[in-house]
């Protein structure tokens, strides 16, 4: 009987150690991120809004993951950030220790342009999102365009940077379904372009975000006059810009609605985080708890506001929700919506 449980007891031994040197066995998160990188890809240009906002956000972030891993941020730029978003999803290590700084577009430009299916939204885990973003239409005073109700009488002639961002989409949506007198002149580079050719006289106005009206030229426009919001370009009108109307107030028909649900719905996900979606569910659960702690950091919002720049976060949840609602999206409406993309 001693000889036949020997061998048995060794078995066993040699298993329990075999299991407890086996690569990341029991290790917690705050084990494996103690030490290590965490990379941060940021779809946008070195210098942008976006890179700014995500680089303070990584300083504050990697002091919430377990193990406080050091920050790396890592510009990768291209096709309107598609680029950044399928290198997340297929090349980039499946551990946690890449996670990406997206845009909104990455949450349904797969679903209305064939071409840029290396990306899937469906497809990967979903952190949350810093901020929401808030279009508006801005006009030169001189232009004569005043108030919203001018904007469906004289013409305005616009600036838009590329053919498919919202700058250009937005005011083709308006024209086509509200039947605004907006001309869009496309191809300038970046906003500040844009108001450059505001203040030469090239063009009139354009559609901004409402965070860029709140630094540089665009403030001082509006301080001294010689610029005004006339339409918030959502179904409310936000904070600070409560008495400029929006669009609840001209959109009745349904089949418009639907169009413009489309494009602002994933206004409520404006800089939204991501990781692969093979991540170990522990991994992935700490670093959406280190993003719900950052987002509530008073260090971080306060670096964040004394820069002008509001945090209004959504959870990963709430990103991913907003995907399915795009993903559903009748046939119909989305064929409506790539002839605006590329008539």
């Amino acid at each position: 009987m001693e000889t036949t449980r020997k061998p048995a007891l060794t078995a066993i031994a040699m298993v329990i150690v075999a299991m407890s040197m086996a690569p990341g066995h029991a290790q917690s998160a705050e084990e494996f991120y103690k030490g290590k990188t965490l990379t941060i890809l940021v779809s946008a240009q070195s210098g942008s809004l976006t890179d700014f906002v995500a680089r303070q956000f990584a300083q504050a972030y990697v002091k919430h993951v377990p193990g406080q891993p050091e920050a790396v941020v890592m510009n990768v730029v291209g096709a309107g950030g598609m680029v950044a978003a399928a290198s997340l999803q297929s090349k980039q290590p499946k551990d946690g220790t890449v996670i990406g700084f997206l845009q909104r577009n990455n949450l349904y430009v797969p679903l209305v342009d064939p071409a840029q299916n290396a990306f899937d939204p469906r497809e990967v885990a979903w952190i949350g999102s810093v901020d929401k973003t808030y279009y508006s239409m801005v006009a030169m005073t001189r232009s004569g365009i005043t108030n919203a109700d001018d904007l469906f009488q004289k013409e305005l002639v616009i600036g838009a940077t590329g053919f498919s961002n919202e700058n250009r989409t937005l005011p083709a949506v308006l024209n086509q379904y509200l039947g605004t007198k907006l001309t869009v002149v496309p191809g300038y580079t970046d906003r500040g372009e844009v108001y450059l050719a505001m203040e030469r006289g090239e063009v009139d106005g354009w559609a901004s975000t409402l965070d860029g009206l709140t630094y540089g030229e665009p403030e001082r426009m509006l301080a001294d006059g010689s610029m005004k919001v006339v339409l918030n370009l959502g179904w409310e009108s936000p904070e600070g810009f409560g008495d400029i109307p929006n669009l609840s107030q001209y959109v009745k028909d349904p089949e418009a609605k639907s169009i413009l649900d489309f494009f602002i719905l994933p206004f409520q996900a404006g800089r939204p985080l991501a990781a692969p979606k093979e991540v170990p569910q522990d991994r992935l659960d700490a670093l959406r708890a280190a993003f719900d702690e950052t987002v509530q950091d008073p260090a971080f919002i306060k670096a964040m506001t004394d820069q002008n720049y509001a945090v209004d976060p959504i959870s990963g949840d709430e990103v991913a929700q907003i995907v399915t609602t795009l993903f559903a999206t009748p046939e119909a409406d989305l064929a409506a919506v790539r002839k605006i993309l590329k008539p």
